[in-house]
């Protein structure tokens, strides 16, 4: 791994000093927003860069010491194991100094979309898909996140065919972006009376909410139907055609909203049509990273099989990393930090060893 130069340290530690001053006499709202966003960021940077400027200043006195012919010997010995000590400690300092300096996907602070599907295997597909959507609920209240439901079609046994949500949070993209894929179940189920294991799968999509979506949208390029729905609990039933399609036909995305207010529906239907318009737009700029990344974790592509839930073993698979665990219950209740923590530096160990290649 290449070393950074002292030159670039001091740079970043004088870019945190510089922001940190400029909070003390900004006056603009917008401008202090994004300055407590950059110190947050750079604090981190900052004293890691110092960290290893220490270490290395002091790994130089320790081998100037040693080289010393006219040294206290006492003072050579402690120098000789303090040397020691800054070698081991020093290699894995810079490396998360590297891992803090990879370049960030800029939706990844932001709040996120989710989308799950039931896939093949009928209704058992679409129980699945409300398991996966139960865990990732448990998951989001762990971490703090609102969870704003924007559209939900139940299957006829329970679960979902479809149900589409809005996660809240800071960083609620970066760490949830890699659950986007097909997920596999294995179990037997509730509907079998013969107790056979089946397979059934889900897809789930991650898609980000950027701060600001500038997408231009025409009258003239959407439809928008209205219709009635029974909600996403199943006891409510509307009376009114309160649920909002809006298919935008140039590109023929559809969204939909089926909440009570058809007022509501609208504004939350125009506002997923802008945020999938926005990653369309987002995934033909970013064409080129994408395919040279196909084969990497996180792809996104969602005909990958990205995972296995094997309820007879009691084990979840990643096929990605090749992470198993055999903790299944524990994990659809909403306990997957593990498996995301694993994903994430599988991630950041192959964007480090690119980086250092070109």
């Amino acid at each position: 791994m290449a070393a950074l130069s002292e030159s670039r340290l001091r740079q970043m530690i004088d870019r945190f000093d510089q922001v940190e001053a400029r909070m003390g006499v900004a006056t603009d709202p917008k401008e202090i927003v994004q300055l407590s966003r950059d110190h947050a960021e750079l604090k981190r940077v900052a004293e890691k860069a110092r960290e290893v400027i220490m270490l290395r200043a002091q790994l130089a006195e320790a081998e100037a010491l040693i080289e010393d012919e006219t040294a206290d010997r006492d003072f050579v010995n402690m120098a000789i194991e303090e040397r020691g000590d800054i070698r081991e400690k020093l290699p894995g300092i810079e490396r998360e100094m590297q891992l803090m300096l990879l370049p960030k996907d800029r939706d990844d602070d932001g709040s996120a979309i989710i989308e799950v599907r039931a896939g093949t295997g009928g209704d058992e597909a679409a129980l699945f898909a409300g398991d996966l959507w139960r865990m990732y609920q448990r998951y989001a209240s762990k971490r703090g996140w609102q969870v704003e439901l924007v559209s939900a079609t139940e299957g006829e046994m329970g679960g979902y065919k479809e149900i589409v949500a809005q996660l809240n949070g800071a960083g609620v993209f970066g760490r949830m972006k890699f659950e986007s894929g097909v997920h596999r179940v294995q179990r037997v189920p509730a509907t079998e009376a013969q107790g056979r294991i089946h397979t059934s799968a889900a897809t789930v999509a991650i898609l980000p909410v950027p701060e600001e979506v500038n997408i231009e949208v025409k009258d003239q390029d959407i439809r928008i139907d209205t219709y009635r729905s029974s909600g996403a609990g199943g006891q409510h039933v509307n009376k009114t055609d309160s649920a909002v399609r809006i298919t935008h036909l140039p590109t023929n995305i559809v969204v939909t909203s089926s909440e009570k207010s058809q007022h509501e529906n609208r504004r939350k239907a125009m506002e997923q049509l802008k945020i999938r318009l926005y990653e369309r737009e987002r995934e033909m700029k970013d064409s080129a990273r994408a395919e040279a990344r196909k084969l990497q974790v996180g792809s996104g592509d969602r005909s990958e099989r990205i995972r296995t839930y094997n309820f007879p073993q009691e084990r979840v698979t990643d096929h990605r990393i090749n992470y198993s665990a055999h903790n299944l219950s524990d994990f659809v209740q909403g306990d997957i930090e593990a498996l995301l923590d694993a994903l994430h530096a599988e991630d950041q160990a192959e964007r480090l060893a690119q980086m250092e290649q070109g």
